[in-house]
């Protein structure tokens, strides 16, 4: 044996690398735990994005006065606009013939921003003197917002909150319009059924109606979910708010309660749900066709509040 083979005595031939791999596949676990932590921290800021929408800047959301000031600097075609915004965003899969059903006309919204004052609870009732008692006293002889149709059922204002508290507040800022013969009326309420709310409706004469879009919805139908629930006769839905409790037949305005927003930050406009169903309440084409009609031959105009 050589000298060099003795001092190659003791040495692996194959040199121990598991120290070396260990090192590595640690080094790799690590980092792609930490892409991982960046793509879920991404993922929840996008979510967070998603959430704020991109037409309304945080210095408009005023959450002492629970009121979002971007609303009043609205004209109709922005109104327009901000509609289709919402209604995209929330139903991102609709087609355009599906998205053209949803559109509301420009032609109905009323331009409301010469109103000076702030959109808070207690001024929504100069806001329909303002903008809806000319046109009773011009069009409907000398009528005043606290005469109601004769029929029962029939307003001739709606107003759309966003949830029942809500609404709850509108309908007694709205008080001062009531009187013996036209109720101011509450049309949702938790503890309210649907069949008592009919029911209710169908007893009274009321001049403005106040109530969440799908209650609104629910009434004009005359109850159809409860109906395809409870009872075998199921009427078309076509011409259901020309049956239902909730008729339309003498309806001049509906003022939707955009401005106001909640504790965090969110309006009638701001959340799926309501979003979506005020557009179903605003495109009925029972509505639809009174749009495009003049305000002294029975058309409906749109207040945004």
């Amino acid at each position: 044996m050589s000298d060099s083979d003795g001092d190659q005595a003791g040495v692996p031939l194959i040199e121990d690398i598991s120290s070396s791999d260990n090192d590595q596949a640690t080094k790799k676990r690590k980092r792609s735990n930490e892409d991982s932590a960046e793509a879920k921290k991404a993922a929840r800021k996008k979510k967070r994005t998603l959430k704020k929408p991109k037409d309304i800047e945080d210095e408009s959301l005023d959450a002492e006065l629970g009121v979002n000031h971007a609303i009043a600097h609205m004209d109709s075609r922005l109104l327009v606009d901000h509609l289709a915004q919402r209604t995209k965003r929330f139903k991102p899969d609709l087609s355009l013939m599906e998205l053209e059903d949803m559109f509301v006309p420009g032609g109905a919204i009323v331009d409301t921003t010469k109103y000076e004052q702030p959109r808070t609870t207690e001024n929504i009732a100069p806001f329909l003197e303002q903008f809806a008692a000319p046109r009773r006293t011009n069009t409907r002889g000398a009528k005043k917002l606290s005469d109601a149709p004769p029929k029962n059922g029939t307003p001739h204002t709606l107003v759309v909150a966003g949830a029942g508290l809500r609404a709850a507040d509108v309908t007694r800022a709205l008080r001062k319009f009531q009187s013996e013969k036209s109720m101011v009326a509450k049309l949702f309420a938790k503890h309210i059924k649907i069949k008592e709310a009919i029911e209710m409706v169908s007893k009274t004469r009321m001049g403005i109606g106040v109530g969440t879009p799908q209650r609104l919805i629910d009434l004009m139908n005359d109850g159809m979910l409860l109906q395809r629930r409870c009872f075998v006769m199921v009427r078309n839905e076509t011409n259901a708010s020309s049956i239902g409790a909730l008729s339309t037949k003498d309806l001049e305005r509906i003022v939707i309660d955009a401005s106001h927003i909640d504790q965090k930050k969110r309006g009638i406009l701001d959340m799926k749900d309501t979003a979506l169903q005020l557009v179903q309440l605003l495109t009925r084409p029972d509505l639809k066709e009174k749009y495009t009609k003049e305000a002294d031959d029975k058309g409906v105009e749109l207040l945004f509040f």
